[in-house]
């Protein structure tokens, strides 16, 4: 998948390096500890799940890297998850902090969701998002999710807002998640 600036592909194993690295710096990882990773061995697991998505569904979380530039500088893409029970298309994006602040995470997320929309329409798109994490906040929001009122799903790292695509202008809704 190509943007402007950006070429999303596939993970392949030789970004199982750039992985670990992202997943081993501390502000990369700030508001979800839980998904650090502490060594090689993790990050292959970790690796290893996203493959198999990949080989399951035909698509899943994707290397991110600028256009002219071969160097990985993050991951983002889409998985099927549940939410209350729902299917759902989870959207992650996680850059190396040297890339924060250009619009790359939002640029990266907006063909994410643009591309599950045209490809699987009938499947809401949301992604979770701690309290605190207002970065995040604002790249769901340029994808075009909406907050979810009222929900609050607790998350490896404790709450999380729940923000969701829309169908209809109104946003996904779940009825079977707790609400605050």
């Amino acid at each position: 998948m190509l943007t402007e600036r950006l070429v999303l592909r596939r993970p392949v194993i030789g970004d199982i390096p750039a992985l670990l690295d992202l997943h081993r710096d501390p502000l990369a990882c700030a508001h979800n500890p839980s998904d650090a990773l502490a060594d090689r061995d993790a990050a292959i697991s970790r690796y290893i799940e996203w493959d198999r998505c990949w080989r399951v569904f035909g698509h899943g979380y994707r290397a991110v890297r600028l256009l002219h530039d071969p160097a990985v500088i993050g991951f983002c893409g889409l998985k099927p998850s549940r939410v209350a029970g729902t299917p759902v298309l989870n959207l992650f994006y996680r850059l190396f902090p040297a890339h924060w602040g250009h619009g790359l995470a939002s640029e990266a997320a907006v063909a994410s969701v643009e591309w599950g929309a045209e490809r699987m329409p009938r499947l809401p798109i949301v992604a979770r998002i701690r309290p605190a994490n207002a970065a995040s906040r604002r790249v769901a929001l340029r994808a075009g999710l909406v907050r979810v009122p009222d929900a609050e799903p607790e998350g490896p790292d404790g709450p999380e807002e729940l923000y969701a695509s829309t169908h209809g202008g109104r946003p996904a809704t779940f009825p079977h998640l707790p609400t605050g």
